[in-house]
């Protein structure tokens, strides 16, 4: 008896080992081909991204380190611009390029500082955990908090910046299937509406100071080194891509550099102002988007995950950010001369891959 117990005892711990080995393979091939994915998509330098802002301008951002803000604040200080980063973390201050002011907090400014624009962009990520009761309090106060610390700032100022360029998202429209929503649609109720709307309500008391106040309704951003498309990059490279649901619910996405472009746009056009959708000409369903994102890999994209499970696992979370969408158009840029230079997915995906 002691003979065979030991013998299954082997048996099972060769079996376990060989499951570990090979479970260590499979996520070592994963992580080596997501790394030569992602040394493949290499950042274009910024430069030439910001153009239209004139002179030379002192621009304060929040969120200065995240996936946009990095990329506004490379392409401000490259065309010699005067930037004034809020971080909150200094082990990042690493990926921001200098010359550029360092503060933590903005009390440390003082009143006389001159501040041409400010570009609001800090707040806790909303996709990468499930909205419990925590997290969507999280993602609330975050920038609820922060963007009235910036409306506060501006009110001891003794010389006002020109524009606050606030972020929001095109969650402010909620959940319409197939309309076309610009920027006079209305809303429907949803925690995205709810996150969006308090986060615009916040910023708007700096019109009171004379400050001109842009709601930037950002859409899905596409770029190299971060974001939707760095995420999406294993399973693809696995051929275990596909839609999500249905796959036809739509995706407003814009390229990162474009959205930095725009940004700049807003500061340099004096009479923009209010809510600006922030996405791409030609919005996309999630098939559309997937087919294409497999095709740029040479890839298939035929593993569809069921709607139900993805709403039985993540709730409201999978229901808005994976499941629902926005069709929308950025009528407000285009009317106001803004030229995108990747209107089409299969354009920007070429450009970031």
């Amino acid at each position: 008896m002691t003979t065979c117990s030991s013998s299954r005892n082997s048996g099972s711990g060769v079996t376990a080992l060989a499951l570990i080995l090979i479970g260590a393979g499979v996520f070592g091939l994963r992580d080596f081909a997501a790394s030569r994915r992602l040394a493949r998509m290499t950042a274009l330098p910024a430069r030439g991204l910001v153009e239209k802002l004139p002179g030379r301008q002192t621009v304060l951002v929040t969120g200065a380190t995240g996936f946009v803000g990095s990329r506004l604040v490379a392409a401000l200080t490259g065309a010699g611009h005067q930037v004034i980063a809020l971080v909150r973390n200094p082990a990042k201050t690493e990926l921001l390029p200098p010359p550029i002011t360092l503060i933590t907090r903005l009390d440390q400014l003082p009143a006389d500082t001159a501040i041409d624009a400010i570009v609001n962009l800090a707040g806790e990520p909303i996709g990468n955990g499930l909205w419990t009761a925590a997290k969507r309090e999280k993602i609330l106060e975050s920038r609820i908090s922060m963007t009235g610390d910036i409306v506060k700032l501006i009110a001891r100022l003794a010389r006002k910046p020109t524009v606050l360029v606030s972020g929001s998202a095109v969650g402010w429209y909620g959940l319409w299937q197939d309309q076309v929503l610009t920027e006079s649609a209305k809303s429907h109720a949803c925690f995205s509406h709810e996150l969006c709307d308090t986060w615009e309500k916040a910023a708007r008391p700096a019109a009171e100071h004379g400050v001109r106040v842009a709601f930037l309704r950002i859409g899905l951003v596409l770029g190299t080194d971060g974001g939707l498309v760095s995420r999406m990059l294993t399973p693809f490279e696995f051929g275990l891509g596909g839609p999500l649901g249905s796959g036809r619910q739509w995706m407003s996405w814009i390229e990162r550099d474009d959205l930095v472009r725009l940004i700049a746009h807003i500061i340099a056009m004096p009479d923009l102002a209010g809510a600006i959708n922030a996405t791409a000409p030609i919005p996309v369903t999630n098939s559309t988007f997937t087919q294409e994102l497999a095709r740029r890999l040479h890839r298939p994209a035929v593993f569809r995950i069921p709607g139900a499970l993805l709403r039985r696992l993540g709730g409201d979370f999978a229901n808005e950010l994976l499941l629902g969408g926005q069709r929308v158009l950025p009528n407000k840029a285009l009317s106001n001369g803004f030229v995108f230079r990747h209107e089409t997915l299969r354009s920007a995906f070429d450009a970031i891959l």
